[in-house]
């Protein structure tokens, strides 16, 4: 989901979307998209404001460069992000999906292994973590047994501390749901409302990431920032490179050698050098 007007962004996103703007030394789009590849998903919709979508097209492309295939499509006002699945119901055809939000980041080892868990669940899993501001959120409620009893949008005096983050695994019943709601006060389809619905009927599931992953909500000017020096400091610790979306397809066999190498071009010589290193010849 990659739509939205990027209001806490301004003035930078009055010409540009909010997730073709950097996070280090890659646009914050390549993130998210490459905690789906590190999901193994490989069929992945991109949907964006009807003024974006061919700047996202000229920098991701088809996605046969990085061993996926991208569609796009146009979520023409900011309606909320439950629009999304009635958007991509002819696209998921009846099928699972995983949503995950243009904005935000995940990180940490054995992230994409969990996911690969979940993928096939029925009804709705959310991914939860522990933070010290649940106003800003949609908050999931736990009861003395540790399931889930009520999830509330930013509410003014949370009781829980468990902000469910912008990643979920929805059954084919999703875009169902999405269609049967009515817009909230703030002129959305919000997608706690259709977490709600999985709730009543009792298959709303969740995971706690663990203290080792990251999560992060780059919706404001301080975020960007933050997250650009989180990735800057592993990447120049490890010289290993956070969402690079070329080795990933590399490393999960999407890609050959000589479609690697082919990625080396016209990608600056920083970049190109450091897929080269990938390769075998090369350490």
């Amino acid at each position: 989901m990659a739509g939205g007007t990027g209001s806490r962004l301004w003035p930078m996103t009055k010409s540009v979307s909010k997730q073709l703007l950097p996070i280090y030394d890659k646009p914050l789009i390549y993130y998210p998209i490459s905690t789906l590849m590190l999901a193994d998903i490989r069929e992945i919709l991109i949907i964006t404001t009807p003024q974006d979508q061919e700047s996202f097209k000229s920098l991701l492309g088809d996605g046969s460069q990085f061993g996926v295939s991208f569609q796009y499509a146009i979520q023409q006002k900011p309606n909320g992000l439950a629009e999304a699945l009635i958007i991509a119901e002819e696209f998921l055809n009846g099928g699972k999906s995983m949503m995950i939000l243009g904005d935000n980041f995940f990180h940490g080892g054995g992230l994409g292994h969990e996911l690969k868990k979940v993928k096939e669940i029925n009804g709705c899993h959310v991914f939860l973590t522990r933070v010290n501001n649940p106003s800003d959120y949609g908050v999931l409620t736990l009861d003395l047994n540790d399931r889930p009893v009520a999830i509330v949008e930013k509410p003014v005096d949370p009781i829980s501390p468990w902000a469910v983050t912008g990643m979920y695994v929805f059954d084919n019943a999703a875009p169902e749901f999405a269609k049967g709601l009515t817009k909230s006060a703030r002129g959305e389809l919000e997608i706690t409302s259709v977490l709600e619905r999985y709730l009543q009927q009792g298959t709303l599931n969740f995971s706690i990431l663990s203290r080792g992953n990251t999560w992060l909500d780059t919706g404001t000017p301080e975020n960007l920032l933050e997250a650009s020096n989180y990735v800057r400091i592993l990447e120049q610790r490890s010289g290993l490179k956070i969402a690079c979306l070329e080795e990933i397809a590399w490393d999960n066999g999407w890609i050959n050698e000589s479609e690697l190498r082919s990625c080396t071009k016209n990608v600056g010589r920083s970049y190109g050098k450091y897929l080269l290193g990938l390769l075998p010849d090369q350490k």
